[in-house]
């Protein structure tokens, strides 16, 4: 499956479908070849949630970048404990890690974009089209109100950096609704909400915001808005090798 015309059977299939409905369809129509992306921040856990009603079960997988917050492993041992069911966690590929370490060093990061965005390929861009690899469909915890890069973002996508369709079933829900939804089916969430985080990643990369910010203020905070992007939902394939820098 490729192209607008695809994705237009799908959204004629789906028609007025509400997030948990589209989520039963895709489950059905992708079984066995689609999963969760799932960060444990408040969108996707309210997606887990709307999927443990779902049969055939969907997957859900994280990205273990070995920097993330304590508060999110507590949430992911909450997510498996309230649902019953495992989330596959994914790790970077560890010779390319070391060489990226060895190269540029723990905290590469802050020096500038493009060292920000070498760290976010190794550690969550390769992990996740390995996994991508094995699908036809992915579901994301994305939101058009999220930031200024997700604002045009369909319910149902064509990801055509990695070749599968990509749901986005919250795509026209606001921060309320999900708050909404979350507190009144007592669905757990990642402590870090509590204390000023809209927004998780790593925890070098993530801080608090001041109410009234920007709800990505926080990721990447030395950097201007429009970079403010992983390469999980943009940007083309990379191979371990391009991750790599040529040697000196």
């Amino acid at each position: 499956m490729s192209g607008a015309t695809d994705i237009a059977a799908l959204l004629a299939e789906t028609g007025e479908l509400d997030a948990a409905g589209l989520l039963a369809w895709a489950a059905g129509r992708f079984a066995g070849r689609i999963a969760l992306a799932s960060s444990l921040g408040v969108e996707d856990q309210a997606i887990t949630d709307m999927l443990a009603a779902v049969h055939p079960p969907v997957p859900i997988f994280t990205l273990d970048t070995g920097r993330l917050p304590q508060e999110t492993h507590d949430a992911i041992d909450a997510t498996r404990g309230r649902y019953g069911i495992q989330i596959e966690a994914l790790c970077p590929d560890a010779a390319v890690l070391e060489d990226m370490l060895g190269r540029h060093g723990t905290n590469s990061f802050y020096r500038d974009v493009e060292d920000r965005k070498r760290c976010c390929r190794v550690r969550k861009v390769l992990p996740l089209q390995r996994r991508l690899a094995t699908l036809d469909a992915w579901i994301c915890g994305l939101r058009r109100e999220q930031a200024p890069t997700r604002a045009d973002i369909g319910r149902i996508e064509w990801d055509d950096a990695n070749g599968l369709v990509k749901l986005n079933p919250l795509a026209d829900w606001t921060a309320e609704q999900v708050w909404d939804y979350v507190r009144s089916n007592h669905v757990p969430y990642n402590r870090l909400h509590d204390q000023g985080y809209p927004s998780i990643g790593c925890a070098p990369c993530t801080r608090a915001v001041a109410p009234g910010e920007d709800i990505r203020s926080g990721r990447w905070w030395w950097e201007q808005p429009g970079h403010k992007e992983c390469g999980l939902h943009a940007g083309r394939r990379m191979s371990n090798d391009q991750c790599r820098m040529p040697k000196e």
